[in-house]
C-alpha cells in the first residue's frame, strides 16, 4: 500500500492507495485533518492509518522549506523528517516534497476541463512554467523544462519583500513597515490573513467607513471567519471598504505572478493553485489580476500571451504526491 499527503497550515488530506497491474491508481481511503488539532504529523498518521497497513512508499507535500528531506512547517509546530519516517515505518521510499512542488507536479496531471484560462490572448509555447498559489501562506514553484521533460523545483519566493508599483501601495508598504518592521514579505498579503491586514490598512486610511461589522482582528475567540467574510463581502460588492479589499489583494496577487513569470522566463504558461482563487473567482476574471500580471514595462509584450490558468481541482497537490513514485 502507498501513502500520498498534502500537509498545509490549515488542513492536512491523506491518501491510501496502489498502482494496479493496469497502472491504474485505486484509491482505498483518503481523509481530510484540521491540521492545527494534531500537536505532530505523526498524530494525525496515527488516526489515519488501519492498524494492519503495510506501507511500500510514502510521498508527502509539505507547506515549508524541505532541506535534506526534513521540513519544519512554516505555519504548523510540525518537524517531519524523511528518514524517521521510513524507518518507522520501514518502507523502501520515503520522499517530502515542498507542497508547491507537490502541486506543480499535480498541474500536469489535470485534464484542461479542471483549467481556467484567464488570457484570452494566451498561445501555446513550449519551455519553462511556474506556479503561485494563495492559502494559508503564499507559495510558489518552477517548472523547468529540459526540452523533454518537466522537473519541478521548489522556492520560498512567497517571501520575498513585497514592492510597491502604485502611491495606494506605497501606502500599504509603509502601513506594513509598522507592524512588521524586520521584513515585509508578499505571503503578508498574498494569503489568508492578508485579507484582515488589508482591511484594517484601508480603515486606517480612511477609505471609506466599514458597513458590516466584523470580529476584531486579535478575537481568537470568534465564530466568523473574519478574512472568508471580507473577501465574500468584497467579492459580492456588498461592502465598498470590503471590495476595495479584493480588489487591491487580486492586484498584489496579479502583480507577484508577473514577476515569478519573469524570473522563471515561464512562457509555457503559469498556474494559480491554492484555495483563495476559488473563491474570490469573479475577482480574479474580471480584470485586475491580469492587467497587474502584463504590467512589466519592455516586458509587457513577453507576458501578453503567457497563458495564465487557474486549477479548480483542490486536490492538485495530492495528485502530484500521489504520482511521484508511479
Amino acid at each position: 500500500m502507498r501513502l500520498a499527503g498534502d500537509i498545509g497550515g490549515t488542513k492536512t488530506v491523506l491518501c491510501l492507495f496502489e498502482k494496479t497491474s493496469a497502472g491504474e491508481v485505486l484509491i482505498h481511503a483518503e481523509q481530510s485533518f484540521s491540521s492545527r488539532d494534531y500537536p505532530q504529523f505523526n498524530d494525525v498518521l496515527k488516526a489515519f492509518l488501519p492498524n494492519d497497513c503495510t506501507l511500500t512508499s510514502m510521498c508527502l507535500g509539505v507547506a515549508g522549506p524541505v532541506v535534506k528531506q526534513c521540513c519544519q512547517t512554516t505555519n504548523l509546530p510540525w518537524l517531519i523528517d524523511a528518514k524517521a519516517l521510513q524507518q518507522h515505518y520501514g518502507i523502501a521510499q520515503c520522499q517530502l516534497l515542498n507542497d508547491l512542488e507537490a502541486m506543480a507536479l499535480g498541474m500536469l496531471c489535470l485534464p484542461e476541463e479542471d483549467l481556467l484560462e484567464l488570457n484570452q490572448n494566451a498561445s501555446t509555447q513550449v519551455g519553462n512554467k511556474a506556479v503561485i498559489a494563495a492559502g494559508t501562506g503564499l507559495g510558489e514553484a518552477l517548472l523547468y523544462w529540459d526540452g523533454e521533460h518537466y522537473h519541478a523545483m521548489a522556492t520560498e519566493g512567497g517571501h520575498c519583500d513585497l514592492a510597491a508599483q502604485t502611491h495606494q501601495q506605497d501606502l500599504l508598504v509603509q502601513y506594513l513597515r509598522n507592524i512588521h518592521p524586520e521584513h515585509v514579505s508578499y505571503e503578508r498579503v498574498i494569503a489568508g490573513d492578508g485579507f484582515s491586514l488589508l482591511y484594517e490598512f484601508l480603515l486606517a486610511h480612511d477609505y471609506a467607513p466599514p458597513q458590516h461589522a466584523l470580529p476584531e482582528a486579535d478575537d481568537a475567540n470568534a465564530q466568523l471567519d473574519r478574512n472568508a467574510h471580507i473577501s465574500a463581502l468584497g467579492v459580492a460588492g456588498e461592502d465598498s471598504v470590503c471590495a476595495e479589499v479584493v480588489r487591491l489583494f487580486v492586484e498584489l496577487y496579479g502583480a507577484e505572478a508577473g514577476n515569478l513569470a519573469l524570473k522563471a522566463l515561464a512562457v509555457g504558461g503559469l498556474y494559480i493553485g491554492g484555495g483563495i482563487a476559488g473563491k474570490i473567482l469573479p475577482a480574479m476574471q474580471e480584470g485586475t489580476f491580469l492587467q497587474a500580471f502584463k504590467a512589466k514595462g519592455r516586458f509587457k509584450s513577453l507576458l501578453d500571451t503567457v497563458s495564465v490558468k487557474i486549477s479548480l481541482n483542490p486536490r492538485t497537490p495530492l495528485l502530484g504526491a500521489i504520482h511521484y513514485f508511479i
